[in-house]
């Protein structure tokens, strides 16, 4: 891939400062495009500068100064990145908050950074920060982009985005050097983005990044992954995460590359064919959900379509493992559902935060997506470790991006097994506000709290977070996560949650993948009305029987999953069963399904159920189900079909 130069990292140090750098250079290119209303508009270099410049000035008037804190919330948009530069330009702290953060989290964050303005989407944003009250007594301002529905207000803190800008139009008319002067004394070591962390056991830290760590360190990424202002960048992971700050605004600000904004989450498929992007990253769930809705379609396609199919896999597979390429798999299959896909022009593929099943990443890389598996943590301005072109292994994360970035393995078991321990020049600050964790910094290491080794190759392998390592009760150690991920490479799994520290044996709870297990029922012509109608069919049962099966038969004898039962319902951020990268709390779901856990532990083969759910508009409804526990018996009671719920 062409390297192209990027721009001296010392002498521009924050975001604002390449922004107006490749306004002045190239001031007519693209640099974001945006889908509205079906039609892609197209925002050069020189209009995205204006427009920043606008909001910051606008910001400016509010009283916003260095060292105070704005909140941005909604969907991925040029707004968004717009009013973060902005933010900096003025010297203040960015927090980027998640567009389904329920009104509790919204509150939280907002009182613990003493946010004091708010950029929002739209009324549905709005009226979170609204509903907050006395909750947020610093909250002065709450500036809205989209002003469909918000007539009916009238809180004196709301403010359209385009009465902000406006204000920041005057005053640049008034003062034309007001704003290059302060984005030139811009100091790229102050604090600029507060990242919440993950928060898997309590509420998200809030990590303190400056500009230049962050700009210094995708000039590094750069080097090992390197963009130009030929490739296309399709955002919708979400704004607030740690990686999607390094790509739509450190990795576009240093190369270029273009940034393309869907119009719906909905559209994003859609779009993202539209575009055609050179380069991508998703989360595992989201690549996983892609092959799994590639299997839905084949099931509902002809029986020669289907045949065809199995033969292209079958070919493209078998030549992947030869470390080839079948021309005929390509022609018969992969060429048309790369296209289909929406990655034709792939270039560059990468995938982060959790495991990706083998089965998934080998059928992605058969169809030619150049995938490859990244590690890090919010604290180290995200990734550091990537696979070498070439050099992609399944079961790794690759190795580290250069030579400044150090990794070993603290308190290592004979198998070489320990803490996984890093530094390099470009890490985080320090939590804003809180000494909670500053132990898991010490002489500039940081203490990631991940289980892993290094393999012969020299490349890190990740197994699970140390304090999730789990004994059973005879003392056999193992992994939840490990069992769990592969559990979800099966196309039928959504999510898992595997038991068992402390007790006989290992169990599981399975939330089904609702989209294609309900694909599979209609052909099997199975009736069913809700999620939780379907799951407890005693023939959705049977099918997922032989999914967990096929994993225990990669397992050691003592890690084998003896019971399981699927799950009334799915998981789900907004009852704080997941966090919002989607991970599993484990003492929440211990908690809320405590009952049911010691229940399949207590040999019970079904388990009654009557609860209410709450969703996330307020309303509600009553689940009343049976839920069958499947025991996965040994000799010929291990063939015997669970007792219909």
């Amino acid at each position: 891939m062409t390297r192209h130069p990027l721009p001296d990292t010392r002498r521009y140090d924050t975001l604002p400062k390449l922004l107006a750098l490749h306004a002045r250079e190239h001031g007519g290119e693209t640099a974001l495009r945006e889908k509205d209303f079906g039609i892609w508009r197209t925002i050069t270099w020189a209009e995205y500068h204006a427009r920043t410049r606008a909001i910051a000035l606008g910001l400016r008037t509010l009283g916003v100064k260095p060292g105070d804190a704005v909140g941005l919330i909604g969907d991925n948009r040029p707004d968004w990145v717009m009013g973060e530069i902005a933010t900096h330009a003025v010297g203040a702290m960015s927090l980027g908050i998640y567009r389904d953060a329920l009104d509790d989290e919204v509150a939280y964050l907002l009182a613990h950074a003493e946010v004091s303005v708010v950029l929002a989407e739209d009324e549905e944003q709005v009226d979170k920060l609204l509903a907050m009250g006395e909750r947020t007594p610093g909250l002065r301002h709450i500036v809205f982009a989209d002003p469909r529905g918000m007539r009916k207000y009238d809180d004196p803190r709301l403010m359209p985005l385009a009465a902000l800008i406006a204000r920041g139009e005057a005053a640049h008319v008034a003062e034309p050097g007001l704003y290059d002067g302060i984005v030139g004394a811009g100091d790229g070591e102050a604090v600029a983005i507060l990242c919440t962390t993950s928060g898997t056991t309590a509420r998200p830290k809030l990590a303190m990044l400056t500009s230049g760590a962050l700009i210094r360190h995708c000039a590094a990424y750069l080097g090992a992954d390197p963009k130009g202002p030929e490739d296309e960048y399709v955002s919708v992971l979400p704004l607030p995460w740690i990686m999607e700050q390094v790509y739509a605004l450190g990795f576009a600000l240093l190369s270029r590359m273009k940034v393309n904004f869907v119009e719906e989450p909905e559209t994003m498929l859609a779009d993202f064919r539209e575009i055609g992007p050179t380069f991508v990253l998703f989360a595992p769930r989201l690549w996983e959900q892609l092959a799994a809705d590639v299997r839905a379609r084949i099931m509902d396609a002809s029986p020669f379509k289907r045949r065809m199919f199995d033969y292209g896999m079958k070919l493209g597979l078998a030549a992947l493992d030869s470390g080839k390429r079948s021309p005929l798999a390509d022609a018969l299959l992969f060429r048309a559902l790369r296209d289909r896909l929406g990655f034709s022009r792939i270039t560059s593929a990468a995938t982060g935060g959790a495991a990706l099943g083998p089965d998934t990443f080998r059928f992605f890389l058969a169809l030619g997506v150049p995938l490859r598996q990244l590690y890090g943590q919010t604290e180290l301005l995200g990734a550091y470790t990537l696979h070498r072109e070439g050099e992609v292994d399944f079961n790794t994360v690759g190795v580290p991006f250069n030579e400044e970035i150090e990794v070993r393995i603290d308190g290592a078991d004979a198998n070489g097994v320990g803490e996984i321990v890093t530094r390099h020049p470009n890490r985080f600050s320090g939590y804003y506000r809180s000494d909670e964790g500053a132990g898991d910094l010490r002489d500039g290491w940081l203490y990631t709290g991940d289980a892993g080794y290094f393999d012969k190759r020299g490349q890190l392998v990740v197994i699970d977070r140390i304090k999730d390592i789990a004994t059973t009760a005879g003392g056999s150690r193992f992994s939840p996560q490990f069992i769990e991920n592969k559990l979800k490479f099966s196309p039928y799994v959504a999510e898992a949650v595997i038991l068992g520290d402390g007790r006989d044996f290992l169990a599981a709870m399975i939330c089904i993948r609702y989209p294609v297990v309900s694909k599979w029922a209609e052909r099997q012509r199975i009736s069913f009305t809700t999620y939780t109608d379907l799951s407890a069919k005693p023939e959705v049962a049977a099918l997922l029987k032989k999914e967990v099966e096929a994993v225990n038969a990669g397992l050691p004898e003592a890690q084998r999953i003896r019971k399981f039962l699927l799950l009334y319902k799915e998981l789900d951020a907004d009852d704080d069963e997941l966090t919002r990268t989607r991970k599993v709390r484990r003492g929440v779901i211990a908690q809320k399904y405590g009952e049911i856990i010691d229940a399949i532990y207590g040999g019970r083969p079904a388990i009654p159920v009557d609860t209410v759910i709450k969703f996330q508009d307020g309303t509600t409804q009553r689940i009343r189900t049976t839920l069958a526990v499947i025991d996965l018996l040994p000799g010929p009671a291990h063939a015997r079909e669970p007792e219909a719920a």
